[in-house]
């Protein structure tokens, strides 16, 4: 063999993502490709002193996990911030925020997330004056749990500017009591104005992306597709990603998208700019609606229990196919984040439209989230070859009763299909949609093949889908998404050696074992990045 091997990785679970099970082989590498998969037995004759071997017994040895939605220096900012998810009122969360402030003295501004006023059980009005009692000294913002609210302090509200004069932005709302003063509520596009607020330095961002990566090898996150911060979605990160991969400190490939205004000229640059083996700009990526908590999820059918709301789109119908049409037609692949019903139809439509005008191409377009959907939709993700990018740890982000109050018992057996959606042709692609919730990819494999949440209510247990087909779906699928099937996503002779090694076989455990697993080995482009034997 004219390439010497720098790895030989064994297992009798390999789980090489071209099949449902997985066997016993050899892996062998090559600089930053697989160069074959052999029988065990045949290692020898590969062998040389400058090779590795690396014996991994009965252990779990897969392609490395490749999550196609998160927003990764938002996430690794919330890493260390004060987590609301367990606060079951306002004045439980103001505590937490000043349990928080007290132990971190040296904190400027006090971050946090996950509160969520549905679960509240006394059911107080999100307001200022909680976290004014508490800390009444420094900016405080508390991103609500789907990311689409913000709960802020007066100081907050100061740095940022807001006041009683300050208007609504489009698809946003700077909520006021009924003095006409903010009560300390954004919603949707109103987050912004206290972001614009926050600008992180270079030396900050670049602390974020090392301790993203940490976690990320960890994981055996190899791959991600990065969507930006929210609101802002600015591409400017990207420098920095290319300049880490340059100083080879990159330790997991980041896709990256621009968000889809109207602007080409942009995404040209970043098409031409960033297309290493490391980093790559992959497309646009827009909000059609917002939440169902929030009331901001686009229905075909008014809200159960705001009967007078269908919620809404982010841009106007025809601007939103305008700008897809025209982004179709120079090549460029768009996400849609779609909640609601209406907006998935709207998507479909909207594509459609575009491969009507532009004619058909393998485009590879994509609808974030679907978790609502009319049955007639369904099989138009095959017909239109549209991807269906799923989150399925999002089942377990609030109880089923908050869901089912808010869109209906007949809905609800519509709400984040998975299993039904792979049945009528859809190709599945899983992610996070970190720091919504946490990177791990085994807690959403977890979910996906249960259906079960963490108060053990199962979510409509006819989505159950089989491990193997899970596992492609945080795998190859992704790779598929990212138009690099040929290089990622399965073991292969001549793919790109990214690849994990888990603690035990999850075909051979139970699926609560699964959330428990592990990953004790990850290697990403031929390089060992992460060991915990």
């Amino acid at each position: 063999m004219s390439r010497p091997i720098d790895y030989i990785l064994t297992s009798t679970a390999v789980f090489t993502g071209t099949s449902n099970q997985p066997k016993p082989a050899a892996i062998l590498v090559s600089g930053n490709q697989i160069t074959t998969i052999i029988a065990i037995e045949d290692i020898d004759t590969y062998t040389s002193e400058h090779t590795t071997v690396l014996d991994f017994g009965d252990k779990l040895i897969m392609p490395g996990f490749h999550d196609f939605h998160i927003h990764l220096l938002l996430g690794s900012m919330l890493e260390n911030s004060v987590q609301l998810y367990d606060a079951r009122s306002a004045k439980e969360s103001a505590a937490l925020v000043k349990a928080y402030a007290d132990t971190h003295p040296e904190q400027s501004l006090i971050i946090g997330s996950g509160w969520d006023d549905n679960t509240w059980t006394n059911r107080e009005t999100v307001d200022k004056k909680y976290l004014d009692e508490v800390v009444p000294d420094k900016p405080v913002i508390l991103y609500q749990a789907e990311f689409h609210s913000a709960w802020v302090n007066s100081a907050m509200l100061k740095l940022a500017g807001i006041t009683a004069e300050t208007p609504n932005p489009e698809f946003g709302e700077v909520v006021k009591d009924e003095n006409g003063e903010p009560t300390g509520l954004l919603l949707e596009h109103a987050v912004g104005l206290v972001t614009k607020a926050m600008p992180m330095d270079l030396k900050h961002k670049e602390q974020l992306l090392e301790q993203f990566l940490q976690e990320a090898k960890r994981y055996g996150v190899t791959s991600v597709h990065d969507l930006l911060r929210l609101p802002e979605m600015s591409t400017e990160e990207a420098e920095i990603y290319a300049d880490f991969e340059d100083r080879d400190k990159l330790t997991t490939r980041v896709h990256f998208v621009a968000p889809l205004n109207g602007d080409l000229e942009e995404a040209i640059r970043l098409r031409e700019t960033y297309n290493s083996n490391m980093v790559q700009f992959t497309g646009f990526k827009q909000f059609i609606d917002g939440v169902i908590t929030s009331y901001t999820a686009y229905l075909l059918e008014p809200y159960t229990n705001k009967v007078d709301s269908i919620g809404g789109t982010v841009y106007h119908e025809e601007l939103i196919k305008k700008w897809t049409i025209v982004a179709d037609k120079n090549n460029f692949r768009v996400r849609f984040h779609c909640v609601g019903d209406k907006a998935v139809n709207l998507a479909l439509d909207t594509f459609e439209e575009a491969q009507k005008q532009n004619g058909k191409r393998d485009s590879r377009h994509a609808i974030e989230h679907i978790e609502m959907i009319q049955e007639a939709d369904i099989p138009r993700f095959q017909e239109l070859g549209v991807l269906a990018s799923i989150q399925p740890e999002h089942i377990n982000g609030s109880s089923y009763d908050v869901f089912e109050d808010l869109i209906g018992e007949e809905r609800m057996k519509l709400y984040m299909l998975q299993k039904t959606l792979k049945d009528n042709g859809a190709t599945l692609v899983y992610g996070s949609d970190f720091p919504v919730v946490g990177l791990n990819p085994l807690t959403a494999i977890y979910r996906a093949v249960t259906r079960v949440d963490d108060d053990q209510v199962v979510w409509n247990k006819d989505e159950k889908i089989m491990l193997a087909d899970a596992l492609k779906a945080y795998t190859f699928a992704p790779a598929y998404g990212a138009f690099r099937e040929e290089e990622l996503g399965t073991l292969e002779e001549d793919k790109l050696a990214d690849l994990i090694v888990l603690d035990c076989n999850l075909f051979n455990v139970s699926p609560e074992e699964i959330k428990t697993a592990s990953v004790i080995f990850t290697m990403v482009d031929g390089k060992v990045v992460y060991e915990n034997n």
